[in-house]
């Protein structure tokens, strides 16, 4: 629906800025997109959570082994 050119006179800046999106929002965070990944993909976030855990204690008792084993 264009206007007629005897309608008000529109000028080339505002032209722009109508045409421009309106969303300013800004794009969600890292830690965000994570925590939404997490809970769509709940089984697989756990396994690696409990994998991850076993690791980080077999690391643990592994070194206090060790240390013990070194220093006695």
């Amino acid at each position: 629906m264009s206007q007629p050119p005897s309608a008000i006179p529109v000028s080339e800046e505002s032209a722009e800025t109508q045409t421009a999106p309106t969303n300013n929002a800004p794009p969600p965070s890292y830690v965000k997109l994570a925590m939404r990944n997490m809970v769509r993909k709940r089984a697989t976030s756990l396994f690696h959570f409990a994998l991850t855990a076993a690791g980080l204690l077999g690391v643990l008792v592994g070194l206090a082994f060790l240390d013990r084993y070194f220093n006695s």
